[in-house]
């Protein structure tokens, strides 16, 4: 069984039923650290998934707001203004940009999605959720500490630490070893897609994607 049944891209098919209003603004926020020392890293999946989005999905071009601590793009998807940034402010400082942007737009918590790597979660799995602890993860953190803890998840699983005995931190830091960078391509992609699912309807999927090959994934229970 196939995940999806459509490509969310394909302009050809018919526009669904539902609409969610002109005035609706959603935030996509890729966390990440700045800088080339940290592009490849497992901690700024993030970033890498949010810069996917944002290509495939046709929005602006990438612009340093500093005022607002980030990068920003903007665009339409159907009756819905999107806004995705990247804060340009250390990982643990993310909420900062995040309770910047949010307040100058005016949008709220619910209408809020994070895309994060969380260690507690194996390679090759996707979780969504609303709310819940930061699981050790310091851009959450500080997202909850400015914001709230009532937005949306994107979790991209990073786990688990090998070897065993290395440092936390030391491995979000790491590079994907070479066997999680052929995967790479394909776990960014569904993440894509779990964001234009969310884009349209309004809400995050409520099941847990797991890749079981470099070409297939198959949803299984949470």
């Amino acid at each position: 069984m196939a995940l999806f049944q459509k490509n969310p891209y394909d302009s050809t098919e018919k526009q669904p039923l539902y609409t969610l209003g002109l005035q609706n603004t959603v935030m996509i926020v890729g966390l990440g650290n700045r800088g080339k020392q940290y592009e490849d890293t497992r901690h700024n999946i993030g970033f890498a998934c949010i810069d996917s989005f944002a290509k495939i999905t046709d929005l602006t071009e990438w612009i340093e707001k500093k005022d607002l601590k980030c990068l920003f793009a903007s665009g339409t998807l159907g009756n819905t203004r999107v806004i995705a940034i990247k804060p340009t402010t250390f990982m643990n400082l993310s909420g900062e940009a995040v309770q910047a942007v949010a307040s100058f737009y005016k949008i709220t918590n619910a209408s809020t999605v994070i895309i994060h790597d969380e260690l507690d979660i194996p390679f090759g799995q996707i979780r969504t959720r609303v709310g819940g602890t930061d699981a050790g993860n310091n851009g959450i953190k500080s997202i909850i500490q400015h914001f709230g803890e009532d937005f949306g998840r994107v979790r991209i699983g990073i786990g688990p630490k090998k070897p065993p005995q290395i440092d936390g931190a030391d491995f979000v830091l790491a590079n994907f070893n070479d066997e999680e960078q052929k995967q790479l391509p394909n776990l960014i992609k569904e993440t894509t897609a779990i964001l234009t699912e969310y884009v349209f309807s309004g809400q995050l999927p409520h099941e847990t994607r797991k890749f079981t090959g470099l070409t297939q994934n198959r949803p299984f229970p949470g």
